[in-house]
């Protein structure tokens, strides 16, 4: 029986692939398997893998996915989960790597709290430039039955480190969560639609996952139109809400989830994805952010936040203020969001 699936894909690392599949040889959780999906990339990524399992005594749990034409990380984890044979999905992007325990602890948390849908644990923002590393935290509820209060919590504090959980395989086939097709906030999109949708979940406190910043990498390329992509991405998301019911019952938490996420976050994308960003596309962005959610001002949580409602007021009303703000923001914390 195979416990964990864990799902690869390899666009261009050649440089990090090793250490990725090395972390993944020394689990400590026996009954695993390794879906690495060929993203037809421009090195020898998919090689290095092969030379690094060859006569392992794990070598036959690698497995090796092809799609026929380039997909994108998100797209390629969606052609690898039909193939996928685990209780359990997880993933894990093939420039990092993790601890051996990852998911051997997982596995037996989210058994041990009654075979959970969700068992996440923290992660290590690992930096090549010498900057401290940094530990990501998810909110902590107590563990089980993902009652409303919980739902509301997680959903109000929530960062999307999609891979620092165990999804459970079922769970994903039941509400058909997938990776939407924009390459952008794909993995928010995920994460987000478990969130709304588990009905029980479970906690690890301890940072398995390594997440590599690095030159060059999707998160650090700059493409001044992707926050487009964002927003469509964001407006696919509380659809997903209204389809499966979560919308009626947890209106203010979806609303401020693309607010912050899907609204605000896409100014800041646009921001830090351009050279010489314009007051009047983060206007747009405000514009189509009401659009979607009319009532935004009347939000609970965007209310209780200050520092949100000034920023909103200064894109709106005094761009000259806010978009060297934001500039400044973004190069201060290396964000490319």
């Amino acid at each position: 029986m195979i416990k964990v699936s864990v799902i690869l894909p390899v666009y261009g690392v050649a440089e990090y692939i090793e250490k990725c599949t090395r972390s993944l040889l020394n689990q400590t959780l026996q009954e695993m398997e390794f879906l690495f999906v060929d993203d037809h990339g421009p090195d020898d990524s998919i090689d290095i893998v092969k030379r690094t399992i060859a006569s392992h005594p794990r070598e036959s749990q690698f497995r090796f996915l092809r799609p026929e034409h380039n997909l994108g990380a998100g797209m390629a984890r969606n052609f690898a989960i039909p193939f996928a044979k685990g209780e359990y999905i997880a993933f894990v992007d093939s420039d990092d790597w993790i601890e051996p325990t990852m998911f051997e602890e997982l596995y037996a948390e989210a058994k041990q709290q009654g075979w959970v849908e969700l068992c996440c644990c923290e992660a290590a923002k690992d930096y090549l430039d010498g900057q401290p590393t940094e530990i990501l935290r998810n909110p902590r509820v107590q563990a089980g039955e993902m009652t409303d209060d919980k739902r509301r919590y997680i959903l109000s504090h929530y960062v999307s480190l999609f891979w620092t959980f165990l999804y459970k395989r079922d769970f994903l086939e039941q509400y058909h969560i997938r990776y939407p097709e924009e390459r952008c906030a794909d993995d928010s999109f995920f994460v987000s639609a478990s969130l709304f949708t588990a009905s029980s979940i479970a906690f690890v406190d301890k940072p398995f996952y390594h997440y590599l910043i690095r030159p060059g990498s999707v998160c650090t390329t700059k493409d001044s139109t992707k926050y487009q992509k964002r927003l469509i991405v964001f407006g696919k998301l509380l659809q997903f809400a209204k389809d499966n019911g979560v919308y009626d019952n947890f209106k203010n938490e979806v609303d401020y989830v693309y607010l912050k996420k899907g609204g605000l976050g896409s100014v800041f994308n646009y921001v830090s994805n351009s050279l010489e960003p314009r007051a009047s596309v983060a206007q747009d962005i405000l514009s189509e952010m009401s659009r979607q959610i009319p009532d935004y001002k009347r939000n609970p949580y965007y209310r209780r936040r200050m520092a949100l409602r000034i920023l909103v007021f200064l894109i709106r009303h005094c761009p000259h203020i806010a978009m060297p703000l934001i500039a400044r923001y973004v190069k201060r914390t290396n964000q490319v969001i």
